[in-house]
């Protein structure tokens, strides 16, 4: 809410790619927004502002907030979320503040809904006419979007005990206007995002696909009588990757998975059914639960799967993917995460706590008596994602498959705490990094890599968790699958008790306790570095202070390390704050409890 992103910057750029002359921008695009400068003709200006709604999507990059969990530490001393769980986190130090971010990407989008019907975006009126729907569309689906993001980073309880969002911003904010506006009820916030979600729904194509000449009975009723060439023009696949009505149903179970999870609803039972709903909506346009078991390599290898990667075209989605930002050929992630011997800075590094969450491979936990593990041999017949998504000792890794060692009597940096970029816990990242990349100096290579904003696997440990809450675990509602399906579909496509109809699983059905605990371990599993777990251990009310845990390997023996950092976090750092400059300006705005 800030007044100075009123003079609009324009940038001639390629869609969600940052803006040159952003902080210094030339003297012809920089405008300001009064009607005796607006040339409607010139349609670069409004969609310049949309632009900025891509740009500022906070999905758009990797946060590694797993860092703040006890799922992964950092080596990077200088770490934002390392110094969050640290006991270093206030409301004017929050490295997961959306504050700035998402309210000015809502400036855009309300002036981008103010100036749309100025626009001559094409010659022929019908056309023109589809444009403006589209671009509306987006507008109110990116301003749902970044809304989503704000209640998930701000949204809490004041002092007085009452659930409050954000404030509510449905139009410009000009320099004549009152900034010092209160927040609106979590409720109110939820119903403004389904009301935003609706319209950009009613007004976009479910997909962008180009309708073959002949065949407009194709063309959706809801835009009228329109020719095939019309509708292409506006509504054809060069307009794939930018937001759909596909896109807006997914951000609609999203945000009512939040909206029921224990930290906003109360367990309220017409919440979690709202959230199935609308997470079995999304799956069903992706052919519902078979979607999952038939897209096995795109499910668990989405981020390493070579050939499926290379055939990209822009904007096209992989099976697995729902919507996700442009590819870019760079060896970014590998050179801040592979060990110190494929010349990598070895960030990220994975815990032994999210080591002991994966299961045998026959599907019980490894504290079970019935798993098989054995902690002197504790990699050997795990489940198939350890090795996938982490490092551990004795692992290959790099275009010459190395041997990696992390044993504390090693030889190489890659030994715990050996030097700077060593690992701290005894693992390494190995999931989203393409083993292909090489880093020597001598012959580098970089590869092709994508960032997802959504995939159908969230959605569908989404709909497990909202289904098994609002009709236990075998119960479907109004719906042709139930939590346990989904979950069995999940494991299976991992390869998790193949050998003996996964009796775990089959065991847990029978308790929606037990069932919850599965699939919030699942969702740990399938989702970690995406991302998810900062977010969802505080909507479930989880317990936020579990320490980070390492294994230490010396001389063929095992030893946990039963703290490699304590995490420190208060109760009501569950929520996160307003930032304290707002609370300063603004009084009518209430700080979350807790906060100063």
């Amino acid at each position: 809410m800030k007044k100075g992103i009123l003079t609009a910057v324009v940038c001639a750029a390629v869609l969600l790619t940052g803006c040159q002359d952003l902080i210094e921008p030339a003297i012809e695009n920089n405008r300001q927004l009064d009607a005796s400068a607006y040339v409607p003709s010139d349609s670069r200006f409004p969609y310049g502002l949309l632009l900025n709604g891509y740009n500022r999507i906070p999905t758009n990059n990797w946060s590694f907030n797993d860092v703040a969990t006890d799922d992964a530490v950092s080596n990077d001393q200088n770490n934002g979320y390392l110094k969050m769980a640290t006991g270093q986190w206030t409301a004017n130090n929050n490295p997961a503040n959306q504050w700035t971010n998402c309210f000015a990407g809502i400036q855009y989008m309300n002036i981008t809904l103010g100036e749309i019907d100025k626009v001559q975006w094409v010659t022929d009126p019908v056309t023109n006419k589809l444009f403006a729907t589209r671009i509306k569309g987006e507008a109110y689906g990116l301003r749902a979007l970044l809304m989503y993001h704000l209640l998930q980073a701000h949204a809490g309880k004041g002092a007085n005990g009452q659930m409050l969002g954000i404030p509510i911003l449905l139009k410009p904010q000009t320099t004549s206007d009152n900034y010092n506006l209160p927040r609106a009820t979590f409720d109110e916030c939820v119903k403004q995002i389904y009301q935003d979600l609706d319209s950009a729904d009613v007004k976009l194509p479910l997909d962008y696909r180009d309708i073959a000449l002949g065949q407009a009975s194709q063309i959706p009723a809801k835009y009228g009588t329109v020719s095939v060439e019309q509708y292409n023009r506006a509504f054809g696949v060069t307009f794939s990757g930018l937001f759909t009505g596909r896109i807006a149903k997914a951000i609609k179970a999203q945000t009512a998975l939040l909206a029921a999870s224990p930290a906003f609803g109360n367990d309220n039972a017409s919440r979690w059914t709202d959230a199935a709903n609308a997470a079995a909506a999304v799956l069903n346009l992706n052919g519902g639960l078979s979607a999952i078991t038939s897209n096995v390599a795109s499910g668990l290898n989405w981020y390493s799967n070579t050939a499926e990667i290379a055939s990209l075209k822009d904007g096209a989605n992989p099976p697995e993917i729902l919507w996700r930002n442009n590819w870019f050929e760079n060896r970014d992630l590998e050179q801040a995460n592979f060990p110190p011997t494929l010349f990598g800075n070895g960030r990220i590094n994975p815990t032994q706590n999210l080591v002991d969450a994966f299961p045998m491979l026959n599907g019980y936990p490894i504290n079970n008596p019935l798993s098989g593990y054995n902690p002197n041999d504790p990699y050997t017949n795990r489940d198939p994602r350890l090795r996938m998504f982490i490092l551990v000792n004795g692992a290959t890794a790099g275009v010459n498959n190395t041997v990696i060692n992390t044993n504390v009597d090693g030889t190489t940096n890659n030994a715990l705490n050996r030097v700077e970029t060593s690992t701290r816990t005894g693992y390494y990242l190995r999931k989203l990094l393409r083993q292909d990349v090489n880093l020597n100096p001598t012959s580098p290579s970089n590869q092709r890599h994508y960032k997802p904003h959504i995939r159908y696997t969230e959605i569908a440990l989404a709909y497990a968790e909202a289904a098994n809450e609002a009709f236990g675990p075998t119960g479907m509602g109004s719906n042709t699958y139930s939590a346990y399906d989904i979950i069995r579909a999940i494991r299976r496509r991992a390869g998790i008790g193949t050998t003996n109809n996964d009796a775990y699983l089959e065991s847990a059905k029978g308790s929606k306790e037990t069932m919850r605990q599965l699939i919030r371990n699942e969702r740990r599993l399938e989702l970690c570095f995406e991302g998810f777990r900062f977010w969802d251990l505080r909507r479930w009310n989880a317990d936020l202070t579990e320490p980070a845990k390492g294994m230490s390997i010396q001389n063929g023996a095992y030893t946990v390390i039963p703290a490699v950092q304590d995490r420190v976090f208060r109760s009501f750092m569950k929520y996160g704050p307003i930032p304290y400059s707002e609370i300063l300006k603004y009084p009518a705005l209430v700080q979350n409890e807790g906060w100063n």
